[in-house]
């Protein structure tokens, strides 16, 4: 009631347009030991000054989320006297780690190509590699290897048609983070488009941070290594001690 509330007292103030009106269910994860991915619930509603022309293609609506982004070393190996070895290495220079769109209708019914890359839309702007080695052969394949990588684990996610949107007016989506979700700033964008351009934009940050045991242990590795490492070792030991005992234990 309170989102459904704080909605239609927005469509009520004076708008140029169309706009977005939009939220999300929340702006931060928690990884804890047992995190097994989460749900972004995003809303909204598009608020305007008068009906859009008669002539005006119908609405559609974009939800993409995205990061951290990151430069990612590639390499490809090369067997060399029977032997696996890393032979050519490129690093492409800008791959976000979790990409996703949700979306009313597949990307190139919505928007041109143009638009695509104006606003870093797809797959094709957000993971890029400039200045690859001259020496190497077949460069692209390195960009091709993050995607198909990242795809394979659920870290990047084409949906077209899973955003609801209700007489043009009223829009909804639920995005699924995955579980090897990794620690950083993710940005949550909506995009309003009509004929195949952006005529309105929405933008938000989700902080995705480490909690719990798994926060303590992560901060403890990199403040104090030493101390890490002296209770790995004697949690290694106290173990390894257990299940000598228990093994003593059942063969008597």
């Amino acid at each position: 009631m309170i989102r459904l509330a704080l909605l239609l007292m927005l469509l009520l103030t004076p708008a140029r347009g169309e706009e977005i009106v939009a939220g999300l269910s929340q702006n931060q994860v928690s990884i804890t030991a047992f995190f097994e991915g989460s749900e972004i619930f995003v809303f909204g509603a598009v608020k305007r000054d008068a009906p859009p022309p008669a002539d005006a293609g119908p609405l559609q609506v974009l939800v993409s989320i995205v990061g951290p982004v990151d430069p990612v070393t590639v390499r490809r190996k090369a067997r060399v006297a029977g032997v696996w070895v890393n032979r050519d290495t490129v690093v492409v220079d800008r791959a976000p780690y979790f990409y996703a769109n949700a979306s009313t209708v597949a990307l190139r019914e919505m928007l041109s190509h143009t638009d695509q890359m104006r606003h870093r839309i797809g797959l094709e702007w957000q993971v890029v590699l400039r200045d690859a080695p001259a020496d190497i052969e077949d460069t692209p394949a390195f960009r091709e290897a993050v995607i198909r990588q990242r795809t394979q684990e659920g870290l990047y996610r084409e949906l077209p048609g899973a955003v609801r949107l209700t007489d043009e007016t009223l829009f909804d989506v639920s995005v699924r983070l995955p579980a090897n979700l990794v620690e950083g700033d993710y940005l949550a964008r909506v995009f309003l488009t009509r004929d195949k351009a952006v005529i309105s934009t929405f933008e938000t940050q989700i902080a995705v941070r480490k909690s719990g045991i798994e926060d303590w242990t992560f901060r403890l590795a990199q403040e104090r290594p030493l101390i890490y490492g002296l209770l790995s070792v004697a949690l290694a030991l106290s173990l390894g001690w257990l299940a000598a005992s228990l093994f003593r234990y059942l063969r008597n």
